[in-house]
């Protein structure tokens, strides 16, 4: 199996800046359009969680936008072969620390690549580290 692909590497960072310019500008159905439309489809939040394409529509619905000058730093994208990809970032907002991570696995499907897992955290702050 061929692992980073360079021509697998550019489709799947380009379907994620697609990903990432529909989530700044806050559009749940362009947003959703990302994700494989399938029961099978799991999404893990900050405080949330979706199973299935639908649990999500309805949630991206819901949403407020995210805040201004969202961020990421250091972004990966890891291909296996040509029809599955994994790419995490860590990211944050203007003015703040970078906090958050994220992790999404694409696949390429007929319609074109997918995410089929996300999971989104932030870690908890330890109080004791100094």
């Amino acid at each position: 199996m061929e692992i980073d692909r360079t021509d697998v590497v550019a489709e799947v960072a380009a379907a994620f800046a697609g990903y990432e310019q529909a989530l700044a500008d806050n559009d749940a159905d362009r947003i959703c359009e990302y994700f494989w439309d399938a029961d099978q489809t799991v999404r893990f939040g900050l405080a949330d969680h979706q199973y299935g394409l639908d649990e999500q529509r309805k949630w991206r619905a819901a949403q407020p936008p995210l805040p201004p000058g969202r961020r990421l730093v250091d972004p990966i994208v890891t291909t296996f072969g040509a029809d599955v990809a994994v790419v995490t970032t860590r990211f944050g907002y203007a003015g703040g620390a970078v906090t958050g991570r994220q992790t999404q696995t694409w696949v390429r499907l007929p319609v074109g690549w997918r995410i089929v897992t996300a999971h989104v955290s932030e870690p908890v702050p330890d109080p004791d580290r100094r």
